[in-house]
C-alpha cells in the first residue's frame, strides 16, 4: 500500500457488500446464500448480519434477511428533526428501563424512523418491518387510533394482517374495535414477538400522526402500563419537536 492509498476497513466493506446482496434480491436471503455470494465464512457472515439487524439496516423475515428501516431512512428523513426528538426518547429509555422507538405515518404507510437502546436495554429484534406489521405493533396501532376514519380504513384495506405470533390479532373486526376503543395509547402484548411487550402513545402532527413506544420483557408489562403518564409526556415533547420549524 502506497502513502496515497486510502485506508480501508475490511469489515465495513464486507458489511456493505452484504447490504448490496440483500438489496438486489426480491425475496428474503438466507445467511448461507449471502455468505456464498460474498465469499465469506458462514460464522463471519452471521456476525455481520447480526450487527446489521441490531442497527436496523437489515431485518429478519421468513427465515431470511431483508433491508431494514434505516436503509429506507437514508436520504428520506432529512426533513424530520429526529435530532430534536432523540433526547426525549433517551430520557424515556432511562425512566422506563426499555428501548424506545419513534414511528410516523407518511404517504399512507407507517415508518419506523428512530430507535434508542443500549446494551442494558436492547431493542426488540425487528424481524418484520413495520410496513408489514403495523397491526401487530403498539407503534402501528397507536398511530391508527388517531388517524381519521377514512385514512385508517384505507390503511387496513391495503395491508394483510399477518399472523406473526399466536397472539397477533388477525380479525379485522376485532382490530377495528380495539383501535376505536383506544385513546392514543396502544399495547402489544406478545403480538409482534412472544415474550416481549410494548406500549405506545400517539402524537398528532401536521402531517397526520406519529407515535413513541417503549419495549420490555413481558414480565414488566404491568409496570409499563402504570407509567403511561411518562409515555404521554414523552409523546408531547416529541410532538413539539416535530412541529418546531
Amino acid at each position: 500500500m502506497t502513502s496515497t492509498s486510502p485506508t480501508l476497513i475490511a469489515s465495513v466493506q464486507r458489511a456493505l457488500h452484504l447490504l448490496d446482496s440483500v438489496g438486489r434480491r426480491q425475496r428474503p436471503a438466507s445467511a448461507k446464500a449471502l455468505a456464498r455470494e460474498a465469499g465469506l465464512a458462514l460464522p463471519t457472515t452471521y456476525h455481520l448480519l447480526r450487527t446489521l439487524v441490531h442497527e436496523g439496516y437489515l431485518s429478519r423475515e421468513d427465515g431470511g434477511y431483508v433491508l431494514g428501516h434505516r436503509v429506507g431512512g437514508l436520504g428520506r428523513h432529512g426533513d424530520l428533526p429526529t435530532w430534536r426528538t432523540r433526547p426525549a426518547l433517551t430520557e424515556l429509555m432511562k425512566e422506563l428501563s426499555g428501548a424506545t422507538y419513534l414511528a410516523i405515518y407518511r404517504d399512507g404507510e407507517i415508518e419506523l424512523v428512530d430507535v434508542v437502546d443500549s446494551p442494558v436495554y436492547p431493542r426488540t429484534d425487528l424481524w418484520v418491518g413495520l410496513q408489514y406489521s403495523g397491526h401487530a405493533t403498539a407503534l402501528g396501532k397507536a398511530i391508527l387510533t388517531v388517524l381519521p376514519e377514512d385514512l385508517r380504513e384505507d390503511y387496513l384495506s391495503r395491508h394483510e394482517l399477518a399472523d406473526l405470533t399466536p397472539r397477533t390479532v388477525t380479525d379485522r373486526m376485532v382490530l377495528r374495535r380495539q383501535l376505536t376503543a383506544d385513546q392514543g395509547i396502544a399495547l402489544d402484548s406478545g403480538e409482534y414477538r412472544l415474550g416481549v411487550t410494548c406500549v405506545s402513545a400517539a402524537v398528532r402532527t401536521a402531517q397526520g400522526a406519529a407515535a413513541v413506544a417503549v419495549s420490555a420483557p413481558m414480565a414488566r408489562q404491568s409496570a409499563l402500563l402504570e407509567s403511561v403518564d411518562l409515555l404521554r409526556r414523552c409523546a408531547n415533547r416529541v410532538g413539539l419537536a416535530l412541529a418546531t420549524p
